[in-house]
């Protein structure tokens, strides 16, 4: 009897201890301000013209090669002509620019071999239209699309061309701009780097394409890194803030090791105002981070909360050294204005939607494209985890919400309590330091969610290219996604 009573004694502090643990968190909303709304291109006749353009173009390489050689000398003929100290975000030029650029894709994605001098022309236009974007108020919403339309859009028009062009001939490197510089310097994978260069990248995961989607500007990376070199060694280290670890100091192999599909190396403008009074600054900001990571520990910011220091998402490794040196990063801070995403963000811990988003860095004026490498093994991945994340999204937008299996709930607190005694003593643990058994649990499920339609999208993509002979372009993988989700996502 003793024994039996004990038994349900502890069934009963057990069911007890489980109905607590399986009380939600509280919900906390969150007040979208200010008249801000994501980025539409609204030109979806726009793409279905180019792709039947191409498709129609795809076995006359060698009668279109004439037409292709004009169009591309035409199109250096205006970037060359473009005067940066005089240029308007509203200049009829960039609209003419834009449209060449789209159609001279058509042309070459069916003519690859012409890539190249394509590619380079594109690297050529985004130098001109950062120097010319000095001048214009990036906090204008008709100024940030103009830079938007015509660098993300040179940016999609030429990866169009790489993923339809033979892998091995795709380079993997193409130069940006020679940037003068007096900090330490490295050469690494073929690129000269600075002691306090920013590397925009990529990552492999569902919620690096998330990271890099989910933002009033969808984009390409996900993540930001800041280089030091050591003036003495000439070694190279990367200062990094990971979910799962916080702020982490990395020499380059493991760095390169950790999956990335694109590297973007940008640099400070050596003739900001700034800069003519201390050309040094990128070295001691990068001196500065690498000092701290050294010193303390300094937890992943899970809020996104840019001007809090204490805690240091991606962004902020950079930012916040920048800062303190008086060059201020991200002048046209990223914003976060679709429900859906808010919702999605919101769940995983995010609780601020004016911040720094990785993909915005690209468009300050302040920086200058160094070099980029993409992997052309990859590039196809970010393409289809792009699609997928947008598909997801827009569901969200619809409706849809990422929830996850409340039952679970209970087990992962205690995970969570476990793995909080081993953060206490500086190990790391399946759930991240500074996240929630909740939050935890929904990046699960986001993480399955993405996973089963993106099987699904491939499949698709599989059947498309063997009946036309070409992988689909990226709105056709969208497409598939919105498809593919619709059936997947029932809300």
């Amino acid at each position: 009897m003793k024994s039996g009573k004990r038994w349900l004694w502890a069934f009963g502090a057990f069911s007890v201890l489980y109905l607590v643990l399986l009380i939600p968190d509280s919900k906390s909303n969150v007040e979208l301000r200010g008249a801000n709304t994501a980025f539409r291109w609204n030109e979806d006749p726009t793409w279905y013209k180019l792709e039947n353009k191409f498709s129609s173009l795809r076995n006359s390489c060698e009668i279109i090669q004439p037409a292709i050689a004009m169009s591309l000398n035409q199109l250096r003929t205006d970037v060359n002509r473009i005067d940066t100290d005089t240029l308007s975000h509203d200049d009829a030029a960039l609209k003419v620019i834009r449209r060449q650029i789209f159609e001279i894709a058509a042309m070459i994605s069916a003519c690859p071999d012409s890539a190249l001098p394509f590619i380079q022309l594109t690297s050529d236009l985004r130098v001109k239209i950062k120097t010319a974007s000095i001048h214009w108020n990036t906090e204008d919403k008709a100024a940030r699309e103009s830079i938007y339309r015509i660098l993300y859009g040179s940016r999609a028009a030429a990866e169009e061309i790489l993923l339809q062009a033979d892998r091995d001939k795709i380079p993997l490197i193409v130069k940006g701009s020679e940037v003068e510089s007096v900090a330490p310097e490295v050469v690494l994978n073929g690129v000269q780097m600075r002691s306090g260069d920013i590397l925009v990248s990529r990552g492999g995961a569902p919620t690096s394409a998330l990271i890099a989607r989910g933002n009033d500007y969808p984009g390409n990376f996900s993540h930001v890194g800041l280089l030091y070199v050591d003036p003495e060694t000439s070694t190279p280290w990367m200062i990094e803030s990971h979910i799962e670890v916080g702020v982490t100091i990395s020499d380059w192999d493991t760095y390169m090791n950790d999956k990335k599909l694109r590297i973007m190396v940008l640099r400070v403008r050596p003739d900001l105002n700034v800069m003519k009074n201390d050309p040094m600054i990128p070295h001691k900001a990068a001196a500065a981070a690498w000092a701290r990571a050294n010193k303390e520990h300094i937890a992943y910011d899970f809020a996104m909360d840019f001007k809090n220091p204490d805690k240091l998402f991606c962004s902020e490794v950079a930012s916040s050294v920048y800062r303190q040196l008086g060059i201020n990063l991200w002048m046209g801070i990223s914003h976060i204005s679709s429900p859906g995403t808010v919702q999605l963000l919101q769940g995983f811990g995010v609780e601020f939607f004016q911040t720094e988003a990785p993909s915005d860095l690209e468009y300050d004026t302040q920086l200058t494209v160094v070099g980029e490498l993409r992997d052309p093994q990859t590039l196809y991945q970010d393409h289809v985890d792009n699609a997928v994340v947008d598909a997801i999204l827009e569901m969200a937008d619809a409706g849809w919400t990422n929830d996850y299996n409340v039952l679970m709930l209970p087990p992962m607190r205690v995970v969570k309590g476990y793995c909080m005694i081993l953060n206490h003593f500086g190990t790391h643990c399946m759930v991240p330091e500074g996240m929630s058994a909740t939050s935890a649990l929904r990046h699960d499920n986001f993480v399955a969610v993405h996973s089963r339609i993106k099987t699904d999208v491939l499949k698709k993509a599989a059947v498309f290219e063997l009946e036309k002979g070409y992988r689909p372009p990226f709105w056709r993988l969208y497409e598939m996604a919105v498809d593919v989700s619709k059936q997947e996502l029932i809300y």
